[in-house]
């Protein structure tokens, strides 16, 4: 089987597949001044893209991993857009924990590893 890394840089692949599951870096917001809902909105938008040209989508999440900056102040409005997105029966194997970023704008990190069709 062989391993196609999409889109790579010096530092990371935009995603990875191997044996039909889809593995995407970590995705940040391009925008960083917008609030916790702008950002996961945008974060979750460019999942949606690059799982699509991996012949995914977000009813294939296997599991996902989140970063978000101030839990206390921005958990529940990051669920709250999450849940809208995510369909319940589709629900992936989720952890979600608070981190110090990359840069200081940026409010969540969401890293999600999906089968493909």
């Amino acid at each position: 089987m062989s391993i196609k890394r999409n889109n790579p840089k010096p530092r990371l692949a935009d995603s990875v597949e191997y044996a039909g599951i889809v593995y995407l870096s970590g995705q940040v917001p391009n925008d960083l001044t917008g609030d916790i809902i702008q950002q996961t909105t945008e974060v979750l938008a460019k999942i949606d893209a690059l799982l699509a040209a991996s012949d995914s989508d977000k009813t294939r999440i296997l599991s996902a991993q989140v970063w978000i900056k101030d839990m206390a102040r921005d958990f529940s409005a990051f669920n709250a857009v999450w849940e809208k997105w995510m369909p319940v029966e589709s629900s992936p194997a989720r952890a979600a924990v608070e981190a110090n970023m990359a840069r200081d704008q940026v409010l969540v990190e969401i890293m999600v590893t999906a089968a493909k069709f």
